[in-house]
């Protein structure tokens, strides 16, 4: 990587960094990244791996800024509000960081798109605020062989975990969405604010040490934490063979949207 002085400068403390050095700053700037929602999650994603020297993110989100999102979603400001949530995001990521090749999509994450976008990018980060998505995600990521980062929050609450093929997936834990209204929603039930925060940086950090082959990611692994007692624990989590998307004889063929969607809080494992 031929890097110019004030690119050295900028990344001189993960250069600085023994496992990271100026070949993990290359693999970094080589990396292709694609944050599905630009809400709470994925605004301290998109702006810590922008300020890490990612090389190309891609943001597909089909909402606009709302004045209740300002409370969590720090990537976009007062002003923005009414203007298309990618490109209120792509604006603060040229801010931060113009070397960034930038790539938006002011549409839903639909079956009939999701493969098309994802077979581009190295990573996946799930940045979204309904069930039925992240199901989507899950599926779309599994029949592509693309490792995401699974990140969920409500109230005082957070959870995430890593994809890596072969290993635990949503649906090895989950299985399915649940039921209509079986579980308040975000406007419903409330979310703190800074909770997006802790568990977008969790995420982001995922990505940077898959990029970089540093460390070991959350796989086999679900991180849960309540903020109220500041307690983090780790769930430790198998491959299910009867998974219906990635088991021994998956009953999922074709990429398939549940009718319902509901905020992301979930059961624990079982």
């Amino acid at each position: 990587m031929n890097m110019t002085n004030e690119q050295i400068e900028r990344y001189s403390r993960h250069i600085l960094l023994q496992d990271v050095g100026v070949e993990g700053q290359e693999k970094i700037s080589k990396g292709r990244v694609l944050v599905i929602g630009a809400g709470g999650l994925g605004a301290p994603v998109l702006l810590y791996l922008a300020a890490a020297g990612v090389g190309t993110l891609g943001i597909i989100d089909g909402d606009v800024v709302d004045l209740s999102n300002l409370q969590r979603q720090v990537i976009h400001f007062t002003e923005d509000v009414g203007k298309p949530k990618v490109f209120s995001a792509e604006e603060k990521i040229k801010r931060v960081n113009p070397d960034v090749n930038v790539i938006t999509y002011n549409r839903l994450f639909t079956a009939e798109n999701a493969l098309d976008i994802i077979k581009n990018y190295d990573f996946i980060v799930d940045g979204t605020d309904n069930f039925p998505i992240k199901f989507l995600i899950n599926d779309a990521c599994v029949k592509a062989g693309k490792p995401f980062s699974h990140g969920g929050i409500l109230r005082f609450e957070g959870q995430t975990f890593t994809y890596k093929p072969g290993h635990t997936c949503y649906r090895c834990l989950f299985h399915s969405p649940p039921p209509p209204d079986a579980v308040p929603t975000c406007s419903q039930a409330g979310v703190l604010g800074a909770i997006a925060g802790m568990l977008g940086t969790i995420q982001a950090g995922e990505v940077l040490k898959f990029l970089t082959g540093t460390g070991e990611l959350l796989t086999d692994r679900l991180l849960s934490f309540d903020a109220k007692k500041m307690e983090f624990r780790t769930f430790k989590t198998k491959h299910n063979h009867k998974c219906p998307i990635c088991g021994d004889n998956p009953e999922i063929t074709e990429l398939k949207e549940s009718e319902h969607g509901v905020c992301d809080i979930t059961n624990k494992p079982q």
